[in-house]
């Protein structure tokens, strides 16, 4: 390992919300869930408004809102966040040639493979600056001699902090944090681990290897051994190639029959299509999720003879895994992913969607056009639309023919919203502007 601090972790704060609350003044400083919108909808990211009253990512959109009532409740904008995550690791970049992305908003940089290997903390506050002039959104950072550290760091700086862990400092911080502070530890993990009163990392290392693979498993145990003593030599791996890429929806009412589960598996199948466009290249396995309405879950995959990157080919190969699940009751959820990606593959896609977006449960009714009039059918709150007099505004509901819109945008003061008759003033749905585009 190496023997100073110059792995860095990056990590957006609250990054979709951020993006609603810095595209839409109106919501700055109020709570903001982003998620499915609909009655089984998901929470994707919770702002820390809404975190003061215990909403967070992952749990319900009806007891996030249950939580938090007075928070602005937003239908995810994925070419938005693309465009500012772009910036974010755009930026990133200048700081050295090694950068590895986890995800949308978060991201590993090697300093020793740059010139700031000998000032982390100037170089990290540098680039914290120039992402807030750029975006207007807040990065939390930690730095350490391992991923694990720069990690853990990152996560205590939150929000907006800067947080260096030098190696002799490890110990110090890394033995009173809660075991679950660990990344890979779950609920099922952490319970096994409690039985053996183990609640802190300190607690963690005090326990036998031999204990921890009989209560763990042989590789989670070795694994929590070296983590417990700050071992990782995992290295910064830019360009690691996604493991996957899918979709999946749950359905705001349980679905049955044939016809309507096959165009729901159509739809969901489509809208990872679009994410694998967005990844590049094709895949040659294809697994289809179902959840029935008892919450049993079963997953089943089709491998094809080589990569493919065409749409009739897997979405075909998706029904199949689907039947091969035995759909024959009421269907709660549907996703469909696509794994062993390749960089070739036998066609390339036909269109043309950069909106590299992770998964999200979410309604499958909540996913709406992306361009053409406003109707109360493709309106999700949230969504971007123009007026011909009053300019850039977002949806905040739609009744019938009156639709409720803030006409406000990045650069404008908040607005009151106003009540339009979509019958006399039609609203065009429009795309969201990118930061080069406020800029």
């Amino acid at each position: 390992m190496r023997t100073r601090a110059t792995v860095l972790h990056a990590d957006a704060d609250s990054f979709f919300a951020a993006v609603e609350q810095r595209d839409k003044p109106s919501l700055r400083g109020r709570p903001v869930l982003v998620g499915g919108t609909g009655p089984r909808g998901v929470v994707s990211t919770a702002s820390y408004e809404a975190r003061r009253s215990g909403a967070r990512s992952a749990m319900s959109m009806s007891r996030a809102r249950r939580l938090s009532p007075a928070a602005a409740v937003l239908f995810p904008r994925f070419e938005a966040y693309s465009a500012y995550s772009r910036i974010i690791m755009t930026t990133l970049g200048t700081l050295s040639e090694l950068v590895e992305p986890l995800s949308i908003d978060e991201a590993f940089v090697d300093l020793e493979a740059g010139p700031f290997a000998d000032d982390p903390a100037g170089a990290a506050a540098d680039v914290r600056a120039r992402i807030r002039e750029r975006t207007g959104l807040a990065v939390s950072i930690g730095i350490g001699r391992t991923k694990l550290i720069a990690k853990l760091a990152s996560d205590a700086g939150k929000p907006d902090g800067l947080l260096v862990v030098e190696p002799a400092d490890e110990d110090d911080f890394l033995l009173p944090l809660p075991v679950r502070a660990i990344p890979g530890i779950g609920p099922a993990t952490a319970a096994a681990l409690e039985r053996l009163d183990v609640r802190t990392v300190a607690d963690l290392r005090r326990q036998e290897l031999d204990v921890l693979t009989m209560t763990v498993g042989e590789s989670s145990g070795v694994n929590l051994f070296r983590l417990a003593r700050g071992i990782d030599l995992r290295p910064v791996a830019p360009g690691g190639e996604r493991k996957s890429v899918g979709a999946e929806r749950t359905f705001a009412e349980d679905i049955f029959g044939a016809d309507l589960i096959a165009a729901a598996i159509d739809r969901v199948a489509d809208e990872a299509l679009r994410r694998l466009t967005a990844h590049g290249g094709g895949a040659r396995t294809v697994v289809a999720k179902v959840r029935f309405a008892d919450f049993t879950t079963l997953t089943r995959s089709v491998t094809l003879p080589q990569p493919s990157a065409e749409p009739a080919e897997l979405r075909a190969a998706a029904h199949q895994a689907a039947r091969a699940a035995g759909i024959s009751d009421s269907v709660r959820l549907l996703g469909v992913s696509f794994h062993n990606l390749s960089a070739h593959a036998q066609l390339t896609l036909p269109w043309g969607d950069d909106e590299p977006a992770p998964p999200v449960d979410d309604d499958l009714d909540d996913t709406p056009a992306t361009l053409g009039l406003l109707t109360e059918e493709n309106a999700r709150p949230g969504l971007d639309v123009e007026h011909p007099s009053l300019g850039r505004g977002w949806v905040v509901h739609v009744r019938g023919r009156q639709a409720t819109v803030r006409f406000e945008s990045v650069d404008t003061p908040p607005a009151r919203s106003q009540v339009v008759d979509l019958d006399t003033d039609p609203l065009q749905l429009v795309p969201p502007l990118t930061p080069g585009e406020i800029a």
